[in-house]
């Protein structure tokens, strides 16, 4: 990888990033929204006091151009982080072309970015959780987010270093196992919350949770998709022309015969 194509790929991370952000966006406004109307119209009905001020940003700015600035500035970032890691990937985790690769990198970052943490901390809507533990929460997230990704790094490079001589293959499930038994251990020691009301509504905690996980899986198949489509014409340009190529002379050479 030289310096042009190190720039080039991040050029079309960054817009992979900006593609997928849009698709992801509409997933959370149409599936998402909703759900946090409703679970702010519970709170509010269940709130016994009002201050009577003035809110400083209006529940529709939240919902179209806050929602839109956070999610497409998201995909940006994480389709330039992305494309790096795919120039350092690229070659050095197996015999995958480009489109593989992106596909590879993208499948890692929504299972260890977000499934993984989500599955010890899910994502809670408002009137779920209490607001003196909110900050505690967040670091616990982030730090699992961090344990995944780190472990995940880790999980790679053990299983090259045990492909001589276990294989590929031997050697891949030894080191997800390896990974999958320090996450169960992080799961059981890291603290948990259970701050879900009774009296809040099981289905809309189930939909609101489903649809946060919607809008990630949207977010990085996108990216996976797009990107690789990207990087396979500026790293293989003309692959399909000379497949088509070969294919017409072959049946040339057919007819003529």
């Amino acid at each position: 990888m030289n310096s042009i194509s190190v720039r080039a790929l991040l050029v079309r991370g960054m817009l992979a990033g900006l593609v997928a952000g849009v698709l992801a966006l509409l997933v959370a406004y149409f599936l998402g929204e909703s759900r946090v109307d409703a679970a702010i119209a519970l709170e509010e009905s269940h709130s016994h006091h009002h201050d009577g001020g003035e809110e400083l940003v209006s529940r529709t700015m939240q919902s179209t151009a806050g929602l839109a600035t956070g999610v497409l500035v998201f995909g940006v970032a994480i389709g330039g982080i992305a494309a790096l890691v795919f120039c350092y990937a690229l070659g050095r985790i197996g015999r995958f072309g480009p489109r593989a690769t992106a596909a590879l990198i993208a499948g890692a970052a929504l299972l260890t970015v977000y499934v993984v943490p989500f599955l010890k901390y899910p994502a809670n809507p408002p009137a779920v959780g209490n607001p003196d533990t909110i900050g505690r929460r967040t670091a616990l997230f982030f730090l699992m987010v961090a344990l995944s990704v780190l472990l995940a790094v880790a999980a790679v490079m053990l299983g090259r270093r045990l492909a001589p001589r276990l294989g590929n293959w031997n050697a891949t499930i030894a080191a997800s196992a390896g990974y999958v038994v320090v996450i169960g251990l992080a799961y059981a020691f890291l603290p948990s919350f259970n701050e879900v009301g009774k009296d809040f509504p099981a289905t809309l905690l189930w939909e609101f949770r489903l649809s946060t996980l919607a809008v990630q899986a949207t977010l990085w198949v996108t990216f996976g998709l797009v990107f690789g489509h990207l990087t396979e014409r500026l790293l293989a340009p003309g692959t399909g022309t000379v497949a088509a190529g070969n294919s017409g002379t072959g049946r040339a050479a057919t007819a003529a015969g």
